[in-house]
């Protein structure tokens, strides 16, 4: 019977609260996503106890189980963790008719693994199985090729000698990565969730694989999608070296156009902070994502004057890298 901290409410007595723990069960989640949400998507405005564990209050489990709902009906958890039990009460009722759900693509690591979802049943309908890796050097090569979305490997045994591989290809590549183990030590597992890993007890049920696997695909921000759609090829390299731009700023002041100078010098500033945010992407997990954006921006503010300072040097007469 599911124990909550407080006796059933009667009268005026305090409401029932529960545990992250019961509520997670209340609500059908594995409690290793529930703690993804909490930490990823701020989900839940809870109080905490005297010994500073979460309580949920009945509305709040109900809300929970609303979201698990609607995540298995393909909604991703990002836009849903912004609304309240109301709006997603009229979400639950009225579906998109006919709206298509897409699959998650992933790609597997591990031959036990793969031979249990061979055989999971309806769940696996939000899985698109994609590729299937036998050792993690090989998935660094054939990676972009897969189309894949997140990486779901099984280790039973989690060796502490894996974690850097796993982080560099998780950094490398983009790619959301769930690792299930049945043993394993605890600072090997805080490592790999430090570094935005997703990691969890192998659990017997596919149903549950299929949500932690919901739960670990990084959310693609608008700000980054609109930024794919200016700039969606990796950024072109520099047209122009420091060494370049220094010329340029000096020739600049032999011409009556001041505008090469600051052009030049600008650039030289973009260029730096473009090599800058790619040192921050890599020394903080939790920054990864933002300085990834920043550095990307940069790169196609960067593309943009380039363009115009080729322009403009040429208009000048102003010497020009060769190949310019």
């Amino acid at each position: 019977m599911v124990q909550s901290l407080l006796p059933p409410p009667a009268g005026n007595s305090p409401p029932v609260l529960y545990r992250s723990g019961v509520a997670a069960r209340l609500a059908g989640l594995p409690v290793e996503t529930l703690r993804v949400w909490e930490r990823r998507y701020g989900i839940s405005d809870t109080g905490r106890s005297a010994h500073g564990q979460r309580l949920y209050s009945e509305a709040q489990v109900r809300r929970l189980r609303l979201m698990k709902q609607l995540v298995d009906q393909g909604h991703p958890i990002g836009a849903l963790a912004k609304l309240q039990l109301e709006q997603l009460d009229q979400f639950a009722l009225a579906p998109e008719p006919g709206a298509p759900v897409q699959p998650l693509r992933v790609a597997l690591m591990g031959a036990d693994l793969a031979r249990r979802l061979a055989v999971g049943g309806r769940e696996l309908l939000a899985l698109d199985i994609v590729a299937s890796f036998q050792h993690l050097d090989d998935v660094a090569a054939t990676w972009p090729a897969t189309g894949a979305q997140l990486l779901l490997m099984e280790m039973s045994e989690l060796d502490e000698r894996v974690v850097p591989t796993i982080c560099a290809l998780r950094q490398a590549l983009g790619m959301g990565v769930v690792v299930l183990y049945r043993f394993g030590a605890s600072a090997t597992i805080r490592q790999l969730r430090t570094q935005g890993c997703l990691v969890a007890r192998a659990p017997s049920d596919v149903a549950e694989i299929v949500l932690l696997c919901q739960a670990a695909l990084p959310a693609l921000p608008l700000a980054q999608a609109q930024l794919a759609q200016r700039c969606p090829a990796a950024p072109a390299p520099r047209r122009f070296d420091d060494q370049a731009l220094a010329q340029l700023a000096a020739a600049s002041s032999t011409v009556h156009c001041e505008c090469p100078r600051h052009m030049s010098e600008i650039l030289l500033m973009i260029n730096s902070f473009e090599r800058y945010s790619a040192q921050c992407a890599v020394r903080n997990v939790d920054d990864a994502l933002l300085h990834e954006q920043l550095g990307q921006a940069a790169a196609a503010a960067r593309m943009v004057l380039e363009d115009a300072l080729l322009q403009l040097a040429r208009a000048e007469g102003l010497p020009l890298p060769a190949g310019l």
